[in-house]
Parts: structure tokens; sequence; C-alpha cells
């Protein structure tokens, strides 16, 4: 059970624990059909058994011993068009959040992944409800490995891993974490504060000014690249031998060592 108390003005306010279900973003959407909630509100889970990650991947955790939660949001202010800024802003907070944990070291990979030293530590799943000109809804599903050490893919990691603590880590003091650093930079996004969420992005973004590896996963070629930022739709933007390229989700793969 998760009894937090986020000092915060909505994100966490209310909540629902289930001790499983089959995915946080599936229950969220169901209570949003069925009901009207505050903006804010959690939906947490100790055991997710049918999660999932961008266009359909899984998303698989061990019972009790990670963070699987969704949030709602009520972005009316975004067009969209500009649904990708949800994605910078919620990154943002997540790595504030998780900053003084990780010494820093963890980055965003685009377009939705968390990794500590090249391995994968978590996920983000946004989906969004467009009312007319704008974003109605917004379920932003998030999975943290925390206390889990054994992994079936050697690419996945956690906290515990990375950085061990003697009694592992305390689920709801990370989660009361998370909600006020998310809510931070979601009212900075709401307040117009575009520059500085796109300046923090860029400095979590993993492999930001670097050389690297990559598939285009349309034409199955692999390249070498520098990536460069990303553009206001939320596109990756790779320099290849002097020209600017452009990736949408799943259009490219990052080849890792």
């Amino acid at each position: 059970m998760y009894k937090i108390h986020p000092k915060t003005l909505f994100i966490g306010q209310n909540s629902y624990y289930l001790p499983s279900c089959q995915s946080t973003n599936d229950e969220a959407a169901d209570l949003l059909a069925r009901s009207n909630p505050p903006e804010g509100t959690l939906i947490v889970t100790d055991n997710q058994t049918a999660g999932r990650g961008q266009r359909g991947n899984s998303w698989q955790a061990e019972p009790g011993q990670n963070l699987t939660y969704s949030t709602l949001l009520r972005p009316l202010f975004l067009a969209p068009t500009e649904q990708f800024w949800l994605n910078i802003a919620i990154s943002v907070g997540i790595a504030d959040a998780l900053d003084p944990l990780t010494e820093g070291l963890l980055r965003v990979k685009w377009p939705n992944d968390l990794y500590i030293n090249n391995q994968k530590t978590g996920g983000i799943l946004i989906e969004n409800t467009i009312q007319g000109s704008t974003l109605a809804w917004s379920v932003i599903g998030f999975g943290l490995n925390v206390n889990q050490t054994m992994f079936p893919i050697a690419t996945a990691t956690s906290l515990q891993s990375q950085f061990p603590l003697p009694d592992g880590y305390h689920l709801p003091g990370l989660l009361t974490l998370l909600c006020e650093h998310i809510e931070k930079r979601y009212l900075q996004l709401k307040a117009g504060h575009r520059a500085v969420l796109k300046a923090s992005y860029l400095q979590r973004l993993f492999r930001y000014e670097q050389e690297g590896a990559f598939c285009d996963t349309r034409t199955n070629q692999t390249f070498v690249g520098r990536l460069t930022g990303v553009d206001e739709s939320g596109q990756l933007m790779i320099d290849v031998d002097g020209q600017q390229r452009l990736f949408s989700f799943k259009e490219i793969q990052f080849l890792l060592d």
C-alpha cells in the first residue's frame, strides 16, 4: 500500500492503489471513461502484468520491487502538434528527482527511455486524448527499476544495481520525489518557460552532441552520426556528414556497444 503526502498542488494528491493489474495506463484510461478524476490522480501498482512501452513494446517488472504507476494530466494549454513538450517536461522532472541518487548519471534516451551507464533503468509511455485543438487528457505511464537486481536481458539495470543501499530504496519516498519534481516542471511548461526546459532536456539527452552508430529501420542501413537535438515536433536530429537528418519514432535505432 502506498501512502504518500507530496508537497504538490495536485500531482499525487489523489491516488488509487492496485496490488496487481495488467497496465496502470489502461486502468487510468478506464477511470477517465467512467468518471472525472482530478488532474494529478495516480494509479499505482506493485505488480503490472501486461505493461507496455512505446508502440506496444512490453515492460516487465518484478512484483513489489519497482515503481510502476500512471499519472493523469490535463494539458489543455498544448496543441496536438506540441505534445512532445509534455515528454520533455516529464523527462526533465524525473531526472531532477533522480539526479541526487544517481550522481547525475541518468540520461534520457530519445524518445522515452531512461538510461544509467548505457543500460535501461526505466521508461515513459504517454498516451494523449485529443479534443479539437488541444490535449484534453494525458495518461503518463512510468516504470522504474528500483530494487530489482536480476533481469532477463543484460541491457537492463536498476537503482539498486548501480547505486546500492543497504536496505534498498523506499518506494513511497521515491514516488513522492517524482510527484514533486514532475509537477514543478509541468507547471514550468504551463507557464511557457520552454527554453529553460529544452536546455535542461538537452543536458540530460543520451548521446547529445556525441557521434554514435545508428540504424535507419526503414532501410535497415547503419550509419554514424552526431545527435544534435530534437525539433519542435519531437523528431530526433542527427548530423550525418554535415547534413541534418530527422527521424520520427521507430524510424531509428541506437546501436549500443
